[in-house]
């Protein structure tokens, strides 16, 4: 299975590193030609969202993702890849690849500070290590599932091919939520 990896910010490379140590191979996207090559699936990792939906449209990446995900190609998109997913971001006229019926709450643990780590239930893998960095929540659905909640807000939903997380679990020893989205 080879899985493309938008590279443009962000924890990329821990993404790489997870999927190698499921079996799966990883490329990096950094360029619209990138999309040209073959792959069974794609992650958008966390970052600064204004920044990768800028780069997105200047590097001409924005409309081949959004028609690869429309098409039917597995996504995952972690924290700032929630927010590119998401058909809204609450208080923002902006929208990225827009292609999952959530709504995104940006920055909703607040800053840097609001960092936290904790443990909870994911529906389809059981109770699993979360880190929360700067973290989005999804402040409501209208088609997708929710898959985990914590302290009664959505942090993970998904929606047919789409994956969408508040939380890094790239940067956890369990590659389990990786295993899920392979699974996909």
């Amino acid at each position: 299975m080879r899985i493309g990896v938008l590279a443009l910010q962000g924890a990329f490379i821990e993404h790489e590193k997870k999927l190698l140590e499921c079996g799966a191979e990883a490329f990096e996207i950094r360029q619209r030609r990138d999309m040209a090559r073959s792959f069974d699936g794609l992650i958008l990792p966390g970052g600064e969202s204004t920044v990768m939906g800028k780069l997105l449209q200047e590097l001409e990446l924005m409309k081949p993702i959004r028609q690869s995900i429309q098409d039917g190609t597995p996504v995952m998109g972690t924290c700032a890849g929630l927010i590119l997913l998401a058909e809204h971001i609450s208080g923002e006229d902006t929208v990225h690849i827009g292609t999952m019926g959530i709504t995104a709450k940006r920055n909703a643990y607040g800053r840097q500070l609001g960092s936290f780590h904790t443990n909870a239930p994911f529906k389809g893998i059981g109770e699993i290590p979360m880190t929360f960095i700067r973290a989005p929540f999804i402040e409501s659905i209208t088609k997708a599932e929710s898959l985990a909640e914590v302290d009664g807000k959505i942090i993970a939903a998904r929606q047919e091919n789409q994956l969408a997380l508040a939380f890094h679990p790239e940067l956890e020893q369990s590659a389990a939520v990786h295993e899920y989205f392979l699974s996909m």
